[in-house]
């Protein structure tokens, strides 16, 4: 702030540096100046530390000196304003400037006073019960006390009745901040109370929060009448106020241009003695919505219009707004009755009633407003509202007009179009579907001239091209010559939600002509023409799987729906009132019916031609690429039902859509995919035979080495001797080799003598499997030979068992020293191989992304004589270590990261590993040197060194894991769930509570009652250091229950804590005068054992020994607790009730192992284990067993009868 300061005033002495001869300057202008804003300018947080930036300016001579003072007061002004971005700060010079204080309006007299409200208000009621009124000023608090009733008798009241008002406050000028409350509390309810401004003055440093009135003299507008406020360029001050907060508390319309920009409250202030006067804003709004305010900036308005044009628009805007609730109940009711979707109806109503329409200020507003909430609640297009074009459009009917036989007869061309071409192909032409009558009144003539042309040829191309619609009805009647004629086919569903019926449509059995079966293939075309039920019959031939579709997308036309006008707006609503549904039950929601095989419609049927041609040959491809698959694919069963489940659906017609070979080869592919539930199945087209096919690998000269070796390798070693080695595709084994030596040279010698390595494949896509064997011998001593996998290879029936080779070229890295593999989503293949078989040997740790899920080995087999190929995972391969083979879901690796971070994770994970040895020998020392049970602790000790020598830690990746490793080793090998590792710091004591801090804590922490027959009951869910908190726990928990007759001490949530109290506790329950043994405990680490003695001076009364206690337990009853336990009923003192103690231990203390931040939590104390085992590790039997839950009950039974049995 104070950088910001001295920049401010750095600009005002710069812009001071004119020099003129002859005249002074007096710094104490400035400073004054400063002072001035400093005390009144309301935004004094932008002025911290300017005093002192001024005085270092002015000490420096920096300031210079300037003559004329109009001058300077321009300069200072320039300055000011743009240092602090306010223009309302002006400097002017005026020597005989003499300050008038117009009255305040409540000193006028009532008659002046009156005649100025008068005129400075207009009033009206307009036509349709549209209220008007203009105020140019606003009177504030005082001035309306003191007119009382009047304003709003004269005023508000006369137009309180109307039915919305246009607020005018274009020509308002002048006014007070303390009027707001009045004019917004008028147009709000009177609950709840709204916060509309926060007004912050400078001088006395005072803040202010305006809110709405809770009583006004008079009625209210309220706040559901329609609300317009005019603005203009001269609306300021008080009326700019008004203005934003009715607009941010979505209460009115602004209409007119941006306001003026104004101020809360400006002063014209003498700078120190001279002529100077700065004008100052003394205060500033804030409004609670936005934050910020209209001061300076202006209103902006909600429409923007010409002030001339206010009333007017207002006026129109009004009367749309006035429409807009009655529309959306009109939008809602029609959607209500008649739209198809049933079941989305309820959520689409319920949005709409949640649905603010404030901001909507024309029909087009509203139209969009509508669209856009109903989609977002349900997308369906044909749902829409839209301005009506004129007022013929009436809606669209459900059904086109039905056509009699006289009106075909007129035609120039026939109903159909029949023509035989080429290849016995048939083909057949209609623009229009007539009605079923049309059809039944002509099945003679259709028979004779259409079906039984057609009969005998092999294809049929129905034209759809010129088709605009006509009768749904008549889909099933065409559709039935379609498929055979014994068969009962579900062709499409309608539902009428009119009727509130649902019609399945089937294939008809009384047709007279020939069916053209279901076995020969039909191509449809279509164009952007083609609509309505040619759309639909182009629909359902694809849905099922019945005809081919070639041409354009069609129209979209809205078919089965109505435009229902929206009353008083040209707006209508068309509205789906019948869903046409599919046999898989998808319901076509409209828009274009996309081709098969998209091309133009003046192509189509040149295109039709040749998918016919391709079609003839699919059977035999599709049975090829079975065959295929079951020769070479390498789960036998597998591939049978995969090639049975293909030629089910071409027989079914699902290869209808396929139009080339592309289309066939991606359909394929999805069907193999989907039934084996192998996603390295693939089936793709090729020009050119493929690659994989050339079975000769090219050996490289000796010149193109070098850049092989520079193409698929990168090697580097990074800090401690750490080998990193990419590589980016398994090249084939035979290149290997001829590259071997220059690779030894080049790369490997690079990185044999590093300490650790790693193998990065996060970018390697994979290659040839023959290197994998090669490379893993690398990683593994020379005998015996490792066995890595098996190889099953389906179409030769053998198995191979892959070993790691006997001699490689160069030295070997060895089975000892750590290698850390990088991973992707995109490695694959060969690299997978590499990669899984280095964890299955638990010879590398996998770090980055589950890999892609390759295959070891795919064939690629040609499809017969075409440009397809398979590919074909060909060999399966078995686990060395499980003997199952391997999943094709990709190699899961053992620690999860992003790719891009694998790198950085492996290297924290070899730092880890680097520490772990020693960290595991300091925890062991630990545990030999502190553990409660010395021999015990050295046992836990020896054993665990001998773990970790035996390589059970070398392969931990986490701190987490080690410490999860540590605490499971150490609970196996002591026995003691309290002995283990943790990552959690020790928390430290609370320190300097106040006694009021402790009287809270122990209010919460301490329960007490007082039973029937006086018997007491103390609960506390854990023990703390209580000695020097003693008085209080006394006055407020142990008075309470001092002198009750018996005492039941819940313990059945205490979980331990600190046994420094144990002692004291223990002694309330013992007379005073002779010390007793409690208990004798061992310390490791002193190799001492102390004795717990009752203590002879408490804070308090004693509760002695003659009166009964007994203490509950449960199965989570813990540490301190116990100990407090053990002693009670070692002593006989107290019964024991509920459930067998958790077993825990005295408080362990937390040891550092090393550096790493893993601690160790160790029992350093044990009870007297003379009289046979202690309490740790075993918990303490209770003397009556009965749940946890029941403890308490049962206690009160037996003190209740030990009681009742006195009297």
């Amino acid at each position: 702030m104070m950088a910001g300061t001295v920049r401010v005033f750095a600009l005002i002495i710069v812009v001071c540096q004119v020099r003129l001869i002859d005249a002074s300057f007096q710094p104490a202008l400035v400073m004054d100046m400063a002072k001035i804003l400093l005390e009144n300018y309301c935004f004094p947080e932008n002025l911290v530390g300017m005093q002192e930036a001024i005085q270092q300016a002015i000490s420096s001579g920096e300031i210079l000196h300037i003559s004329d003072r109009k001058t300077l007061a321009a300069v200072l002004t320039a300055g000011v304003q743009g240092a602090l971005n306010d223009p309302r700060l002006t400097v002017s010079y005026e020597p005989n400037y003499i300050p008038i204080t117009p009255p305040a309006l409540q000193s006028l007299p009532m008659d002046q006073l009156m005649r100025l409200i008068r005129n400075t208000v207009k009033l009206e009621v307009m036509d349709n019960n549209i209220g008007y009124l203009r105020i140019d000023r606003i009177i504030g608090q005082e001035t309306a006390a003191k007119l009382g009733r009047l304003p709003h008798d004269n005023i508000w009241m006369k137009v309180a009745h109307t039915s919305a008002m246009i607020f005018d406050l274009r020509f308002s000028t002048a006014g007070e901040i303390s009027g707001v409350p009045y004019i917004v509390s008028y147009f709000s309810d009177s609950e709840p109370l709204l916060h509309i401004d926060t007004i912050y003055e400078r001088p006395p440093n005072t803040t202010k929060e305006l809110w709405t009135l809770p009583n006004l003299l008079g009625e209210r507008y309220g706040k559901r009448k329609e609300l317009i406020v005019l603005i203009s360029k001269r609306t300021t001050g008080a009326a700019e106020a008004v203005a934003y907060i009715l607009k941010h508390l979505r209460r009115a319309i602004i209409v007119g241009e941006k306001s003026a920009g104004g101020s809360v409250k400006v002063e014209k202030l003498r700078v120190g003695d001279s002529g100077f006067y700065i004008t100052v804003p003394v205060a500033r709004s804030v409004n609670p919505v936005t934050g910020q305010s209209w001061e300076v900036t202006g209103v902006s308005p909600s429409v923007t219009v010409n002030p001339k044009e206010g009333i007017a628009k207002a006026k129109s805007l009004i009367a749309v707004r006035k429409s807009i609730l009655k529309a959306v109940r009109r939008v809602s009711d029609i959607i209500k009755r008649f739209y198809a979707f049933r079941d989305k109806i309820p959520a689409l109503l319920n949005h709409l009633a949640k649905t603010d329409f404030f901001p909507v200020i024309s029909e087009g507003d509203l139209a969009a407003r509508l669209n856009y909430e109903l989609q977002s609640v349900f997308e369906d297009p044909r749902l829409n509202i839209k301005t009506l074009q004129g007022s013929s459009d009436k809606g669209h009917e459900l059904d086109a007009t039905s056509t009699t036989p006289s009106s075909f007869d007129n035609l120039h061309i026939p109903l159909f179009k029949l023509e035989i071409l080429s290849g016995n192909i048939g083909y057949l032409r209609f623009d229009r579907f007539p009605s079923p009558t049309v059809l039944k009144e002509l099945e003679d003539q259709i028979t004779e001239k259409v079906w039984q042309p057609v009969r005998d040829t092999e294809n049929l191309i129905i034209d759809l091209r010129f088709n605009t619609g006509g009768s749904t009805e008549a889909l099933p009647i065409l559709l039935s010559y379609m498929f055979d004629a014994s068969s009962n086919t579900h062709l499409f569903s309608i539902y009428d939600s009119i009727r509130n019926v649902t019609v399945d449509f089937h294939t008809l059995r009384d047709i007279i002509g020939p069916s053209y079966g279901s076995r020969k293939g039909i191509y449809v075309l279509t164009s952007y023409y083609t609509a309505e039920a040619g759309e639909e019959f182009a629909y359902l031939m694809q849905s099922l799987h019945r005809g081919t579709v070639v041409g354009e997308i069609t129209s979209g036309m809205l078919l089965h729906s109505i435009t229902f006008p929206i009353e008083e707006t040209s707006l209508g609503i068309t509205v789906p009132v019948m869903n046409f549904i599919d046999i898989h039950g998808e319901c076509w929601l409209g828009g274009g019916v996309v081709p098969d095989a998209i091309v133009l419609a003046e192509d189509a049927v040149e295109r039709a031609h040749e998918i016919i041609a391709f079609h003839k040959d699919i059977p035999a491809l599709v049975q090829e690429a079975g065959g295929l698959l079951e020769k070479h694919y390498t789960v036998p069963d597998v591939a049978a039902k995969v090639s049975r489940q293909v030629q089910s659906k071409l027989m079914e017609g699902l290869y209808r859509s396929v139009v080339d070979y592309e289309s066939l080869a991606s359909q394929l592919t999805a069907d193999l995919q989907e039934t084996s539930g192998d996603h390295r199945l693939h089936i793709f087209n090729c020009e050119i035979e493929p690659e994989s096919l050339q079975t000769v690998h090219k050996i490289p000269s000796p010149e193109e080495v070098g850049f092989i070796i520079d193409a698929l390798f990168k090697v580097e070693v990074l800090a401690g001797n750490i080998g990193y080695l990419r590589s980016d595709m398994m090249e084939d084994i035979q290149v290997l080799r001829a590259i071997g030596p220059e690779l030894v040279k080049v790369v490997w010698n690079k990185l044999v003598n590093t300490d650790m390595l790693i193998i990065d494949l996060r970018y390697n896509t994979g290659g040839y499997s023959t290197a994998v064997p090669l490379l893993c011998t690398y990683f593994f001593d020379a005998q015996p030979l490792k066995h890595l996998y098996t190889i099953f290879d389906h179409s030769e029936r053998n198995a191979t068992k892959v070993m790691t080779l006997p001699h490689v070229l160069g030295q070997r890295y060895g089975s000892h020293k750590d290698i850390y593999i990088l991973t992707s989503h995109i490695t694959g293949s060969a690299a997978e191989a590499f990669a899984r078989t280095m964890k299955d040997l638990k010879r590398a740790t996998i770090i980055g992304e589950p890999t892609i899920g390759g295959a070891l080995s795919s064939g690629t087999y040609q499809i017969g004589n075409s440009i397809l190929y398979a590919s074909i995972p060909n060999r399966a391969v078995l686990s060395a270590v499980s003997g199952k083979a391997w999943s094709v879901s990709g190699v899961e690796p053992h620690i999860a990261a992003q790719a891009s971070d694998a790198l950085n994770v492996a290297q924290k994970i070899i730092s880890l590993r680097a520490e772990i040895p020693g960290l595991v020998q300091a925890a062991a020392e630990l545990v030999a040197d502190n553990y409660a049970f010395p021999s015990i602790g050295d046992f836990v000790a020896e054993k665990l060194r001998a773990v970790a020598a035996s390589g059970e830690y070398n392969l931990i990746p986490t701190k987490k894991e080690l410490e999860a490793k540590l605490s499971a080793d150490l609970l196996k090998l002591s026995g003691d769930k309290c002995l283990k590792a943790t990552s959690n710091i020790p928390a430290l004591s609370p320190k300097n509570l106040t006694p009021e801090m402790f009287l809270e804590l122990i209010k919460v922490s301490f329960h007490t009652d007082v039973f029937e027959n006086n018997i007491g009951y103390l609960r506390f869910d854990m023990f703390g250091d209580f000695e020097h908190v003693a008085k209080i726990i006394a006055e407020h928990v142990w008075n309470k229950v001092v002198d009750t007759d018996a005492l039941i001490i819940d313990l059945r949530n205490n979980l331990g804590g600190s046994t420094s109290s144990i002692a004291g506790f223990c002694s309330y329950f013992f007379d005073e005068g002779k010390q007793i043994v409690l208990d004798h405990v061992y310390d490791r680490p002193s190799n001492t054992t102390r004795d717990l003695l009752t203590l002879t001076q408490l804070t308090g009364r004693r509760f002695g020994s003659k009166k009964s206690v007994l203490v509950l337990t449960s199965g989570v009853t813990a540490g301190a607790a116990e100990e407090f336990v053990f002693i009670m009923k070692r002593l006989g003192r107290a019964m024991i009730i509920g459930e067998t103690t958790h077993g825990g231990c005295h408080p362990p203390e937390p040891f550092s192992v090393g550096e790493s931040g893993i601690f160790l939590s160790i029992p350093i104390s044990h009870s007297d284990t003379a009289q046979g085992p202690s309490w740790e590790g075993a918990g303490i039997a209770p003397h009556i067993p009965v749940p946890a839950d029941a403890a308490l009950d049962t206690a009160k039974s037996i003190l209740n009868k030990h009681f009742s049995g006195q009297k």
